[in-house]
Protein backbone atom coordinates (compact mmCIF):
# COMPACT_ATOMS: atom_id res chain seq x y z
CA UNK A 1 0.00 0.00 0.00
CA UNK A 2 1.22 3.52 -0.68
CA UNK A 3 1.66 5.88 2.23
CA UNK A 4 -0.65 8.43 0.57
CA UNK A 5 2.25 10.87 0.81
CA UNK A 6 0.67 13.28 -1.65
CA UNK A 7 -0.43 15.35 1.32
CA UNK A 8 1.36 15.94 4.59
CA UNK A 9 -1.87 15.50 6.50
CA UNK A 10 -1.80 12.22 8.45
CA UNK A 11 -4.63 9.75 7.90
CA UNK A 12 -6.95 9.98 10.90
CA UNK A 13 -9.76 7.73 9.66
CA UNK A 14 -9.47 4.07 10.61
CA UNK A 15 -11.49 3.13 7.52
CA UNK A 16 -8.55 4.41 5.43
CA UNK A 17 -5.62 3.25 7.60
CA UNK A 18 -3.02 1.49 5.44
CA UNK A 19 -2.50 -2.24 6.00
CA UNK A 20 1.11 -3.12 6.81
CA UNK A 21 3.18 -6.10 7.97
CA UNK A 22 6.35 -6.61 9.99
CA UNK A 23 8.15 -9.91 10.52
CA UNK A 24 9.75 -10.82 13.85
CA UNK A 25 10.31 -14.01 15.83
CA UNK A 26 9.21 -16.09 12.83
CA UNK A 27 5.81 -14.40 12.66
CA UNK A 28 4.58 -11.90 10.09
CA UNK A 29 2.31 -9.54 12.03
CA UNK A 30 -0.45 -7.65 10.21
CA UNK A 31 -1.10 -4.16 11.50
CA UNK A 32 -2.59 -0.79 10.60
CA UNK A 33 -1.40 2.63 11.59
CA UNK A 34 -2.89 6.09 11.46
CA UNK A 35 -2.59 9.48 13.10
CA UNK A 36 0.45 11.76 13.29
CA UNK A 37 3.80 9.95 13.67
CA UNK A 38 6.18 10.80 16.48
CA UNK A 39 5.70 10.77 20.22
CA UNK A 40 4.47 7.75 22.14
CA UNK A 41 2.16 5.53 20.06
CA UNK A 42 -1.14 4.12 21.33
CA UNK A 43 -1.22 0.38 20.59
CA UNK A 44 -4.66 -1.25 20.54
CA UNK A 45 -5.08 -4.81 21.91
CA UNK A 46 -8.17 -6.42 20.42
CA UNK A 47 -10.87 -8.75 21.83
CA UNK A 48 -11.67 -12.47 21.57
CA UNK A 49 -12.21 -13.67 17.96
CA UNK A 50 -11.46 -10.17 16.67
CA UNK A 51 -9.30 -9.01 13.78
CA UNK A 52 -8.18 -5.56 12.62
CA UNK A 53 -11.71 -4.95 11.35
CA UNK A 54 -13.28 -5.20 14.81
CA UNK A 55 -12.21 -1.82 16.18
CA UNK A 56 -14.96 0.79 16.44
CA UNK A 57 -13.88 3.77 14.32
CA UNK A 58 -15.71 6.08 16.76
CA UNK A 59 -13.15 5.12 19.41
CA UNK A 60 -10.04 4.88 17.19
CA UNK A 61 -10.53 8.04 15.11
CA UNK A 62 -10.76 10.57 17.98
CA UNK A 63 -7.56 9.15 19.51
CA UNK A 64 -5.80 9.17 16.12
CA UNK A 65 -6.48 12.88 15.67
CA UNK A 66 -3.51 13.70 17.87
CA UNK A 67 -1.75 10.38 18.44
CA UNK A 68 0.04 7.73 16.38
CA UNK A 69 -2.34 4.74 16.63
CA UNK A 70 -1.41 1.14 15.85
CA UNK A 71 -3.79 -1.83 15.72
CA UNK A 72 -2.48 -5.35 15.13
CA UNK A 73 -3.42 -8.99 14.74
CA UNK A 74 -1.68 -11.19 17.28
CA UNK A 75 -0.02 -14.42 16.09
CA UNK A 76 -2.39 -16.77 14.24
CA UNK A 77 -5.18 -14.17 14.01
CA UNK A 78 -6.52 -12.50 10.84
CA UNK A 79 -3.65 -11.82 8.44
CA UNK A 80 -0.87 -12.55 10.98
CA UNK A 81 0.92 -15.85 10.42
CA UNK A 82 1.58 -18.69 12.88
CA UNK A 83 -0.72 -20.39 15.38
CA UNK A 84 -2.64 -18.80 18.25
CA UNK A 85 -0.90 -19.62 21.55
CA UNK A 86 -2.98 -21.42 24.17
CA UNK A 87 -1.94 -19.09 26.99
CA UNK A 88 -2.36 -15.36 27.62
CA UNK A 89 1.30 -15.06 28.71
CA UNK A 90 2.44 -16.32 25.30
CA UNK A 91 0.09 -13.83 23.59
CA UNK A 92 1.72 -11.08 25.67
CA UNK A 93 5.17 -12.31 24.58
CA UNK A 94 4.04 -12.11 20.94
CA UNK A 95 2.70 -8.59 21.48
CA UNK A 96 6.07 -7.61 22.96
CA UNK A 97 7.87 -9.09 19.94
CA UNK A 98 5.61 -7.09 17.61
CA UNK A 99 6.06 -3.79 19.48
CA UNK A 100 9.85 -4.17 19.65
CA UNK A 101 9.92 -5.06 15.94
CA UNK A 102 8.52 -1.57 15.30
CA UNK A 103 11.37 -0.18 17.47
CA UNK A 104 9.18 1.36 20.17
CA UNK A 105 10.64 1.70 23.69
CA UNK A 106 7.55 3.27 25.25
CA UNK A 107 3.88 2.85 24.35
CA UNK A 108 0.43 3.58 25.69
CA UNK A 109 -2.03 0.68 25.51
CA UNK A 110 -5.73 0.73 24.72
CA UNK A 111 -7.11 -2.74 25.40
CA UNK A 112 -10.53 -4.36 25.24
CA UNK A 113 -11.66 -7.71 26.72
CA UNK A 114 -9.13 -10.49 25.89
CA UNK A 115 -6.80 -7.65 24.81
CA UNK A 116 -6.95 -6.31 28.37
CA UNK A 117 -5.81 -9.66 29.75
CA UNK A 118 -2.89 -9.74 27.29
CA UNK A 119 -2.04 -6.11 28.16
CA UNK A 120 -1.93 -6.89 31.91
CA UNK A 121 0.46 -9.80 31.38
CA UNK A 122 2.63 -7.60 29.14
CA UNK A 123 2.84 -4.73 31.64
CA UNK A 124 3.60 -7.10 34.56
CA UNK A 125 6.51 -8.60 32.59
CA UNK A 126 7.72 -5.41 30.87
CA UNK A 127 6.69 -2.48 33.10
CA UNK A 128 9.26 -0.19 31.48
CA UNK A 129 7.55 -0.51 28.07
CA UNK A 130 4.14 0.87 29.07
CA UNK A 131 3.47 4.46 30.09
CA UNK A 132 -0.35 4.43 30.34
CA UNK A 133 -3.00 1.75 30.29
CA UNK A 134 -6.64 1.81 29.20
CA UNK A 135 -8.38 -1.45 30.22
CA UNK A 136 -11.95 -1.88 29.00
CA UNK A 137 -14.37 -4.82 29.34
CA UNK A 138 -11.73 -6.94 31.02
CA UNK A 139 -10.65 -8.53 34.30
CA UNK A 140 -7.63 -9.69 36.29
CA UNK A 141 -5.86 -13.04 36.06
CA UNK A 142 -7.69 -15.48 38.34
CA UNK A 143 -10.74 -13.19 38.39
CA UNK A 144 -14.11 -14.58 39.50
CA UNK A 145 -15.97 -16.45 36.71
CA UNK A 146 -13.52 -15.53 33.92
CA UNK A 147 -13.27 -19.26 33.25
CA UNK A 148 -17.00 -19.21 32.38
CA UNK A 149 -16.50 -16.86 29.40
CA UNK A 150 -16.48 -19.81 26.97
CA UNK A 151 -19.90 -21.04 28.08
CA UNK A 152 -21.52 -17.60 27.74
CA UNK A 153 -19.84 -17.10 24.37
CA UNK A 154 -21.03 -20.39 22.85
CA UNK A 155 -24.56 -19.79 24.16
CA UNK A 156 -24.76 -16.35 22.53
CA UNK A 157 -23.24 -17.57 19.26
CA UNK A 158 -26.03 -20.13 19.13
CA UNK A 159 -28.68 -17.49 19.86
CA UNK A 160 -27.22 -15.24 17.15
CA UNK A 161 -27.10 -18.06 14.61
CA UNK A 162 -30.77 -18.83 15.22
CA UNK A 163 -31.71 -15.19 14.57
CA UNK A 164 -29.16 -14.72 11.74
CA UNK A 165 -27.50 -11.83 13.53
CA UNK A 166 -23.94 -10.96 14.52
CA UNK A 167 -22.95 -12.71 17.80
CA UNK A 168 -21.56 -9.39 19.05
CA UNK A 169 -25.13 -8.03 19.16
CA UNK A 170 -25.83 -10.58 21.92
CA UNK A 171 -22.39 -10.72 23.54
CA UNK A 172 -21.67 -6.99 23.76
CA UNK A 173 -25.09 -5.37 24.26
CA UNK A 174 -28.20 -5.73 26.39
CA UNK A 175 -31.17 -7.19 24.52
CA UNK A 176 -33.45 -4.27 25.40
CA UNK A 177 -34.80 -1.06 23.86
CA UNK A 178 -31.49 0.80 24.24
CA UNK A 179 -29.14 -2.13 23.66
CA UNK A 180 -30.59 -3.46 20.40
CA UNK A 181 -30.26 -0.27 18.32
CA UNK A 182 -26.80 0.40 19.85
CA UNK A 183 -25.77 -3.11 18.79
CA UNK A 184 -26.97 -2.63 15.20
CA UNK A 185 -25.25 0.76 14.94
CA UNK A 186 -21.97 -0.73 16.24
CA UNK A 187 -22.05 -3.66 13.78
CA UNK A 188 -22.71 -1.19 10.92
CA UNK A 189 -19.75 0.99 11.94
CA UNK A 190 -17.46 -2.03 11.67
CA UNK A 191 -18.37 -2.19 7.96
CA UNK A 192 -17.18 1.35 7.16
CA UNK A 193 -13.87 0.11 5.81
CA UNK A 194 -14.55 -1.27 2.35
CA UNK A 195 -11.05 -2.01 1.01
CA UNK A 196 -8.25 -4.23 2.27
CA UNK A 197 -10.39 -5.93 4.89
CA UNK A 198 -8.80 -8.49 7.19
CA UNK A 199 -9.23 -12.26 7.06
CA UNK A 200 -11.73 -13.66 9.59
CA UNK A 201 -10.36 -15.61 12.53
CA UNK A 202 -10.44 -19.39 12.05
CA UNK A 203 -12.65 -21.56 14.27
CA UNK A 204 -9.56 -23.35 15.60
CA UNK A 205 -7.85 -20.05 16.50
CA UNK A 206 -11.03 -18.86 18.25
CA UNK A 207 -11.28 -22.11 20.27
CA UNK A 208 -7.61 -21.80 21.28
CA UNK A 209 -8.23 -18.24 22.51
CA UNK A 210 -11.15 -19.49 24.62
CA UNK A 211 -8.90 -22.19 26.09
CA UNK A 212 -6.31 -19.53 26.98
CA UNK A 213 -8.98 -17.38 28.70
CA UNK A 214 -10.17 -20.38 30.74
CA UNK A 215 -6.57 -21.06 31.85
CA UNK A 216 -6.12 -17.37 32.75
CA UNK A 217 -9.32 -17.44 34.81
CA UNK A 218 -8.19 -20.51 36.73
CA UNK A 219 -4.65 -19.35 37.50
CA UNK A 220 -3.18 -17.47 40.47
CA UNK A 221 -3.68 -13.69 40.34
CA UNK A 222 -0.84 -11.49 39.11
CA UNK A 223 0.44 -8.88 41.55
CA UNK A 224 -1.16 -5.78 40.06
CA UNK A 225 -0.26 -3.71 43.14
CA UNK A 226 3.17 -3.22 41.50
CA UNK A 227 1.65 -1.32 38.57
CA UNK A 228 2.60 2.35 38.67
CA UNK A 229 1.15 3.24 35.26
CA UNK A 230 -1.82 5.63 35.22
CA UNK A 231 -4.73 3.31 34.37
CA UNK A 232 -8.23 4.02 33.09
CA UNK A 233 -10.74 1.16 33.53
CA UNK A 234 -14.15 1.16 31.82
CA UNK A 235 -17.11 -1.17 31.23
CA UNK A 236 -20.88 -1.37 31.08
CA UNK A 237 -22.78 -2.21 34.27
CA UNK A 238 -24.17 -5.49 32.89
CA UNK A 239 -21.24 -7.28 31.25
CA UNK A 240 -22.21 -10.93 30.77
CA UNK A 241 -18.91 -11.96 29.17
CA UNK A 242 -16.38 -10.53 31.64
CA UNK A 243 -18.59 -9.65 34.64
CA UNK A 244 -18.63 -5.94 35.51
CA UNK A 245 -17.52 -6.67 39.11
CA UNK A 246 -14.13 -7.61 37.63
CA UNK A 247 -13.64 -4.00 36.47
CA UNK A 248 -14.17 -2.94 40.10
CA UNK A 249 -11.75 -5.68 41.17
CA UNK A 250 -9.11 -4.31 38.76
CA UNK A 251 -9.74 -0.79 40.06
CA UNK A 252 -9.08 -1.98 43.63
CA UNK A 253 -5.91 -3.83 42.65
CA UNK A 254 -4.33 -1.06 40.55
CA UNK A 255 -3.44 1.86 42.80
CA UNK A 256 -4.68 5.26 41.61
CA UNK A 257 -6.65 3.80 38.70
CA UNK A 258 -9.79 5.53 37.43
CA UNK A 259 -13.03 3.62 36.90
CA UNK A 260 -15.90 4.46 34.53
CA UNK A 261 -19.01 2.24 34.51
CA UNK A 262 -21.79 3.03 32.01
CA UNK A 263 -25.43 2.39 32.93
CA UNK A 264 -27.80 0.06 31.08
CA UNK A 265 -25.04 -1.42 28.91
CA UNK A 266 -23.02 -4.60 28.61
CA UNK A 267 -19.56 -5.77 27.52
CA UNK A 268 -19.64 -3.21 24.70
CA UNK A 269 -20.52 -0.30 27.01
CA UNK A 270 -17.66 1.84 25.65
CA UNK A 271 -19.04 1.36 22.11
CA UNK A 272 -22.63 2.08 23.13
CA UNK A 273 -21.42 5.24 24.93
CA UNK A 274 -18.65 6.12 22.46
CA UNK A 275 -19.68 9.80 22.40
CA UNK A 276 -19.01 10.02 26.14
CA UNK A 277 -16.13 7.57 26.38
CA UNK A 278 -13.94 8.63 23.43
CA UNK A 279 -13.31 12.15 24.87
CA UNK A 280 -12.51 10.63 28.30
CA UNK A 281 -9.96 8.26 26.70
CA UNK A 282 -8.46 11.08 24.60
CA UNK A 283 -8.10 13.33 27.67
CA UNK A 284 -6.62 10.53 29.79
CA UNK A 285 -4.04 9.62 27.13
CA UNK A 286 -3.12 13.29 26.55
CA UNK A 287 -2.50 14.09 30.23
Amino acid sequence: MSDNDTSNEPITSYALAPARTVTAGGVTFAYRELGPKGGIPVVFFVHLAATLDNWDPRIVDPIARHRHVITFDNRGVGASTGHVPDSIEAMADDAYTFIRALSFDTIDIFAFSLGGMVAQDLVVKHPELVRKLVLTGTGPRGGKDIDKVAGATYYDILRATLTRSDPKEFLFFNRNATGKPAARAFVQRLQERTVDRDADISVKAFQTQLKAIKKYGRSAPADLSKLTQPTLIANGDNDRMVPSVLSEDLHRRIKGSELVIYPDSGHGGIFQFHQKFAPIAVEFLAR
